[in-house]
């Protein structure tokens, strides 16, 4: 297997048409250095059956069918299908005997990014990975590829119609409580094949993930200013917003000290936390307080 510049991931159960819908906003990007790695938990709704009718499988995109424990187990058995395919294609390559000394980068070889993209969501228009791309280019340039790298831009939040702006600077703050989801994150490969979900977070394994990469392997973090993809929302993150904020607490203990989480604490309580909550989620405020939020992200660019 060939290395593309983007590996779009894409896992599935019983999705549906969102499928479909999902691998088109895909195919219909104007830069084509990318390939797609569908990973299905055994289906049964006709969903694949759907996609194989549709698409060359092993030309179109790559499917792996096996059962898993949820969406962070199948996003883990992607990675590592992906690594082993190219690191075997690497040994074949190099005639190499076994694979134990073949190395993902050769010296002066530029990572590929990999991208989580969950069914029914979509990239936002057709020039995503054209305008993501120049931008990775355009900053490697500049300052090299020894340090892994996160690049992440903004989503479309299609449940509250509205843009959700990222922090354009992860501090210590940006990670007590406001980093940009999965769905607006492309990941240096180094980083997503070193750094496996922890499956024991339900709900907040990206987030843990993204910590790990950010203080144990000094990635680096750069904000890309347009939308990515639009977020259907009222996936199980959503539907579990208690065990999520248990989970965020228990995870944050990992990587701030006390003295850090007690700051951020008053900080919450004194900026009203959950009023702001509830006005980002409703349909009706949501809209001033994103225009709002993305002011005070301006001002933190300059």
């Amino acid at each position: 297997m060939k290395k593309t510049f983007f590996n779009i991931i894409v896992v599935s159960y019983n999705a549906g048409d969102k499928l479909i819908d999902t691998i088109e906003s895909v195919r219909r990007q104007s830069y084509t250095g990318y390939r797609i790695l569908v990973k299905d938990g055994m289906s049964t709704d006709g969903s694949i059956e759907k996609l194989k009718a549709k698409y060359d499988i092993g030309k179109d995109l790559i499917l792996v069918e096996s059962c898993d424990s949820g969406i962070y187990h199948a996003m883990n058995i992607a990675a590592s299908y992906l690594e082993e395919k190219i690191i075997n294609q690497r040994a074949i390559d190099q005639d190499a005997e076994n694979t134990d000394k073949v190395k993902l980068l050769r010296a002066g070889e530029e990572p590929a990014y990999i991208f989580f993209l969950n069914c029914g969501d979509t990239f936002r228009d057709e020039n995503v990975l054209r305008d993501v791309h120049d931008a990775i280019v355009d900053r490697n340039s500049k300052e090299g590829t020894t340090l892994p790298a996160i690049y992440y831009g903004d989503i479309f939040d299609c449940s509250t119609g509205n843009r959700i702006h990222s922090n354009p600077k992860i501090d210590d703050h940006a990670c007590y409580r406001n980093l940009p989801s999965h769905q607006a994150c492309f990941y240096d490969e180094r980083l997503v094949y070193n750094n496996p979900f922890e499956l024991r977070y339900k709900v907040r394994a990206d987030y843990e993930q993204f910590l790990r990469c950010y203080y144990r392997d000094k990635a680096s973090t750069f904000y890309i200013p347009r939308i990515v993809a639009d977020y259907e929302g009222g996936g199980f993150s959503d539907q579990n917003k208690k065990l999520s904020e248990e989970e965020r607490k228990e995870i944050i203990k990992l990587y701030l000290t006390g003295a850090q989480i007690r700051k951020y604490d008053i900080i919450r309580v004194l900026t009203l936390s959950k009023l702001r909550t509830a006005i980002a989620e409703n349909k009706i405020t949501a809209g001033i307080y994103n225009k709002i939020k993305s002011a005070v992200y301006r001002l933190k660019e300059k």
